[in-house]
């Protein structure tokens, strides 16, 4: 930021840690941020070396269901998710997994296919069990991958999943779509590179460049 925009009192960007990075991805009760229940999920960190690709670390990955107290038995969503009513009970207290999750990450930027919505339903399932959120910055997948490939016209994941021929064991299982999800920003590297944008906050310069009327 320049010192003009300082002294005008504008927001700095959010800090975050150049080296180690996450993915995110969440299973839910629904679509409804207000709502519907955040029923699991799960992360896997990316190392970035200097000049280098990121590099998937499965080492360094967090998984976790959230123990529901009224498991929610609805047919479909199961189906959808996979997280059944003995599973659902079976799941951690939210509090130790927020906990969890609030170390894990530590000071790592947070990147996700559709943010939004996975950074709105930890912000709240968070707020609830803790009282607090993360203040970790976000950066939203699908209009990067927009703007740097623009022919494409891809919206859902299964879009770009398809288009870089990138296979996800399980769709819809947490753990198999932040892998999916770590795997595209990989394959998009090489674009990012050539707009040399390699930083957390300029690829989220570069996001935010996608014309309005592009947007779904």
């Amino acid at each position: 930021m320049s010192l003009w925009r300082r002294l005008r009192g504008a927001p700095s960007e959010p800090l975050a840690n150049p080296r180690r990075w996450i993915v995110v991805d969440v299973e839910s009760s629904g679509l409804d941020v207000g709502n519907d229940r955040l029923l699991a999920l799960a992360a896997v960190a990316l190392q970035l070396d200097g000049d280098a690709s990121p590099r998937i670390t499965l080492a360094d990955s967090f998984e976790a269901v959230v123990q529901q107290e009224a498991a929610l038995a609805d047919k479909p969503n199961i189906l959808l998710h996979g997280i059944g009513v003995g599973e659902q009970r079976a799941g951690a207290p939210a509090v130790g997994v927020f906990s969890a999750f609030e170390r894990w990450v530590a000071d790592a930027p947070l990147i996700a296919f559709h943010a939004a919505f996975d950074e709105a339903m930890i912000r709240r399932a968070m707020k609830a069990a803790l009282g607090r959120t993360l203040p970790n910055p976000w950066l939203d997948l699908e209009p990067l991958a927009d703007v740097l490939y623009p022919a494409v016209g891809g919206h859902a994941l299964d879009d770009w999943l398809l288009h870089f021929g990138i296979e996800c064991s399980v769709r819809h299982q947490a753990a198999a779509d932040t892998l999916a999800t770590a795997e595209l920003l990989l394959r998009l590297w090489p674009a990012v590179r050539c707009e040399r944008s390699t930083s957390f906050a300029k690829l989220r310069r570069l996001a935010e460049h996608r014309p309005w009327l592009t947007k779904r």
